[in-house]
């Protein structure tokens, strides 16, 4: 087991020397706080290009899928390209653990490879699940602001301005960060650099992804292709449809936080058996 583990030892520093510098800058725009592993995603991309991997497998376009909304579609290629050199750095840094445990080892027994088998497993199905989550705490987020949106927007428009300019003032005056007013400000920039307002709006429901935000972009573009005097009656039933939506949403989170507090709870709860019977247990084996 000490020549496998110096097998691997030597082709992942010989991996990482080869491709440091060459995909330094190709790495460089990540943030270190997602990509923890960061300075090692180049011995994955060297890896990636050695195979000359297409990322073209079912598998790929549904992780393509989830960056696009996640990342954007213009940059979802080179996000799935670093989705994988993740995966790949993670595979060689367990793989040196596990083969560093098993110097230790008299002999490798079947249990040994089961486990390493199954943490291997783990790790793709680890990193699909945590772009999922992802995803749904995008999903979650915007389903929260967007009635709010959606009712000033319907205020505005209702007194007499354009879709477009009460976009731009409620975007203006907002100071959130959440996820829907940042899909907004890049709507409103988009139409300030020359997009058509068509393409803006539909740009924008492809980006969210939700059922509710591709109906009131389709009204919108309706009314703005054909015009439409119901515009406001349609945005109105919607609206009422979004306050139901938030309901639930909110609830989902709520039931999440429960869920997330059960385990701490349950510590608490057997900390406190074992405080109050530690005396009991002391008191009857002194007696004893």
């Amino acid at each position: 087991m000490l020549i496998i583990f110096i097998i691997v030892l030597i082709i992942f520093i010989v991996l990482l020397l080869l491709s440091k510098n060459k995909y330094s800058e190709y790495t460089e725009p990540l943030d270190k706080d997602e990509y923890k592993l960061k300075d090692l995603l180049s011995i994955g991309l060297i890896i990636l290009d050695k195979f000359k991997y297409s990322y073209n497998t079912e598998y790929d376009r549904k992780i393509l899928n989830k960056i696009s909304e996640l990342k954007g579609p213009k940059y979802s290629v080179y996000y799935l390209q670093i989705y994988w050199a993740n995966k790949i750095a993670l595979f060689f840094i367990v793989l040196l653990l596990f083969s560093l445990v098993g110097v230790s080892m008299e002999e490798i027994t079947f249990e040994y490879v089961f486990f390493g088998l199954f943490l291997l497993g783990l790790i793709v199905f680890a990193s699909y699940r945590e772009l999922d989550g992802k995803v749904k705490k995008r999903r979650l987020s915007i389903q929260i602001d967007f009635p709010d949106f959606l009712n000033q927007l319907i205020l505005l428009v209702s007194a007499g301005m354009t879709v477009s300019r009460a976009w731009e003032k409620i975007v203006d005056q907002s100071d959130k960060e959440t996820v829907l007013y940042e899909e907004l400000r890049v709507v409103l920039g988009d139409i300030r650099a020359g997009k058509s307002e068509i393409n803006a709006f539909e740009d924008f429901a492809k980006r969210c992804r939700i059922p509710e935000i591709t109906r009131f972009s389709s009204v919108i573009i309706q009314n703005l292709s054909k015009g439409s005097s119901d515009m406001i009656p349609v945005l109105l039933r919607q609206s009422s449809e979004c306050w139901e939506m938030r309901k639930h949403a909110a609830r989902r989170v709520g039931e999440e936080a429960s869920s997330k507090l059960l385990f701490p709870m349950m510590l608490m709860f057997v900390a406190v058996i074992l405080i109050v019977a530690t005396p009991a247990v002391i008191s009857l084996m002194g007696g004893m």
